[in-house]
């Protein structure tokens, strides 16, 4: 993992989805492309294939997002290109940006 790049936000948790299964989440981290805008990743032990616009799972990674200190709007679900079998992509609105500096991510388009 590169810090400059990657960043791990939490570690494990459950989250739940809209048909009250649980899945385990080994971690929340951001990445930075270079391009400025924050997409949020969730990995997961077991697929989640065809979940990534869950609201009940994506509002249990808020959730867990605000147990550190996340306080603004709720994420989005993310491109649907993205997603992965294990991985959630999601995308962060604006007001995120606070919160990920907060944790030491740096907007690597403003190097260039």
């Amino acid at each position: 993992m590169n810090n400059d790049t990657d960043i791990q936000l939490s570690g494990p948790f459950k989250a739940t989805d809209g048909s009250g299964r649980a899945h385990d989440a080994k971690a929340i981290r951001i990445f930075d492309e270079g391009y400025g805008a924050i997409e949020v990743y969730v990995d997961f032990k077991a697929p989640i294939s065809g979940l990534h616009k869950d609201k009940a799972l994506i509002s249990a990674v808020v959730a867990q997002l605000r147990t550190v200190g996340y306080k603004g709007p709720d994420l989005t679900a993310g491109d649907p290109v993205l997603q992965e079998a294990r991985l959630l992509v999601l995308e962060a609105p604006d007001e995120f940006t606070a919160f990920a500096v907060s944790k030491g991510w740096k907007d690597l388009s403003e190097d260039f």
